[in-house]
């Protein structure tokens, strides 16, 4: 049975932009300091300091805003936003109130086609014009469908310090971090298109692939490079016509897993909530909760502030930044191709269905490098997908400690791969690397090759031909491959290391017949119409020489035994 309520959310993403000194002055943005020691009079707020804007988190920015197909105006400024915080040292935070950097933009989800793109259900936010390189032309993969989220504005600002709590006893003393108040921070806010958690968690994962592609933030969560804040509430058809339930904002979610289960939580509080009370929106004040990972539920913190209770007004210390046609046009113009569009296109070039191409896609441009690397030199999309997918990235997945360098051929390097951060090591696909995505967008110099696999792409098109030129099974090409990657043996070396040789159709009949009259249990029911029992002579056939080719032994055996069936006398 449906739910009798529409769950409406919003999101609210915040995220760090990869500068290396703050938003308004030079003081580091490393992780990991030791706390209070890359402050300054700006950034604390002392008096007679100025700021001065980072162009860098600008630039940031306006990438990102043209990616998400919004309107850039050519006039934006800067405001205070009055608040008292213990982190936040100035009282205020430089934000951008009402003319921010860009607005009424889009993010598709679900991977489906232009034509079938749709508005939320129960909402009025019109679907956004089209933009060349966010429309997904492949199959949706979302079970709701293709969807189109409304952002309503994405602007800059800078983020304040961080508290630490005794989140356990509550009694010891809170402790202040000043490391992180200035750092350039993005805020992407979603229209309240969204209806359900699930489909929350998809808009972010597509958001934060989006901006990895980008090269815009590394979207750490436990460092506090992306943050969520959630607005949910309810939409209840009642006899008396729809009624909307009080506005609820979810923060302290440190995973999108949290953010998913936070949100179902809240949906089933409020639900019982409205039954309890009848209260609609507008009765009582929007409310701020925070998720309790450990008790899985929400609890009040505080009353949800209006706008006009920070007293926005516009920053003295800084001018305003005007944004010109040409500048946005060379920023649309340097995107390079972007998650959705890069689906489509290795779905209809190399015939693979949309699972593939997500997973691939999924995995960062130097992964789709090195897979379109394959399946050009193999002539299969399918096959290529199916070997990066199940072997290169298992491997890559089982080996934490390694440090994984992806070459073409003639040892052209596309990537480096260390523990969960891919490294764009050199343009060598005459791919620009400020352009190039990935879960981190870093530089060949950062990453030691100390203890390092290369996984090469052309050992990995020889298996593959040598298997389809039925040399040998796939299960005996993956021993192969372990041993050319392993060892930088080429193939015939690791063939004959592996003892692996063509089998004689003679003596493989002979084999079969062996089997057939060593299982006549098995023979019988397989004349009966029950062919279950050939896999276990397919494994005592292995057992006797793995060289033998499992659909092979399985087609001889079925006409040994329909040979049989025919020449007994009825």
């Amino acid at each position: 049975m449906s739910d009798p309520y529409t769950i409406i959310i919003g999101l609210e993403v915040h995220v760090q932009l990869p500068t290396e000194s703050k938003m308004f002055c030079g003081c580091s943005t490393k992780f990991g300091a030791p706390p209070n020691t890359q402050t300054c009079p700006v950034c604390i707020g002392m008096p007679g300091s100025l700021p001065v804007m980072n162009r860098k988190a600008f630039e940031l920015s306006l990438r990102t805003a043209v990616a998400l197909g919004c309107e850039i105006p050519r006039f934006t400024k800067w405001d205070r936003k009055n608040y008292y915080y213990p982190d936040l040292p100035k009282g205020y935070q430089i934000s951008q109130f009402d003319l921010p950097l860009s607005c009424n933009g889009w993010l598709d989800i679900g991977c489906g086609k232009k034509d079938n793109l749709r508005a939320p259900e129960g909402g009025d936010s019109p679907i956004a014009r089209p933009h060349p390189n966010l429309l997904p032309k492949g199959e949706g993969t979302s079970s709701s469908g293709p969807r189109r989220i409304g952002i309503i504005r994405a602007h800059l600002e800078e983020d304040a310090g961080k508290s630490m709590h005794d989140e356990v006893a509550g009694k010891a003393d809170s402790r202040i971090d000043l490391n992180r108040t200035g750092t350039p921070l993005l805020e992407i806010v979603s229209e309240p298109d969204l209806r359900s958690p699930a489909e929350a968690k998809e808009y972010l994962a597509e958001l934060k692939l989006l901006l990895a592609y980008l090269g815009v933030s590394d979207c750490n969560m436990q460092e506090g490079s992306l943050r969520v804040d959630a607005n949910i509430n309810l939409h209840i058809d009642t006899p008396q016509g729809k009624i909307a339930t009080p506005i609820v904002e979810v923060k302290n979610m440190n995973s999108f897993r949290a953010v998913e289960r936070a949100l179902s939580y809240e949906a089933e509080r409020q639900w019982r909530e409205w039954q309890e009370t009848g209260h609609k929106l507008g009765d009582v004040p929007k409310s701020t909760r925070g998720w309790d990972e450990g008790s899985q539920t929400t609890h009040e913190q505080r009353s949800k502030e209006e706008s006009s209770d920070y007293r926005y007004f516009p920053d003295p210390d800084l001018v305003p930044v005007t944004v010109t046609e040409a500048e946005v046009e060379q920023v649309r113009a340097s995107l390079g191709e972007l998650p959705a569009a890069l689906r489509a296109r290795l779905e209809q070039t190399y015939g693979i269905p949309a699972y593939d191409s997500d997973v691939l896609v999924n995995q960062g441009r130097a992964i789709v490098d090195f897979y379109e690397y394959i399946a050009r030199s193999c002539g299969d999309g399918k096959t290529a997908s199916n070997w990066v997918q199940q072997d290169v990235l298992r491997l890559v997945n089982s080996r934490p400690d390694l440090k994984f360098e992806f070459v073409l051929e003639t040892g052209q390097l596309v990537g480096r791969l260390a523990g969960t951060t891919m490294y764009i090591a050199s343009p060598t696909l005459a791919v620009d690397l400020s352009k190039i995505g990935a879960p981190s967008v870093r530089y060949e110099h950062e990453v030691s090759v100390a203890d390092h696999l290369t996984l090469s792409g052309t050992a990995i098109v020889e298996v593959i031909k040598a298997v389809k030129a039925g040399n040998f099974e796939t299960s005996r090409g993956r021993e192969v491959l372990g041993i050319m990657l392993t060892s930088d043996k080429p193939l015939a070396d690791a063939v004959s290391e592996l003892g692996i040789e063509q089998v004689d159709e003679s003596a493989l009949i002979e084999l079969c017949r062996g089997l057939l009259a060593a299982n006549p249990k098995i023979v019988a029911e397989v004349k009966e119409g029950k062919p279950k029992g050939l896999g276990a002579l397919i494994g005592q056939a292995k057992k006797k020489n793995p060289n033998v080719n499992a659909n092979r032994v399985r087609e001889l055996c079925l006409q040994l035994i329909n040979d049989q069936a025919h020449s007994t006398p009825s």
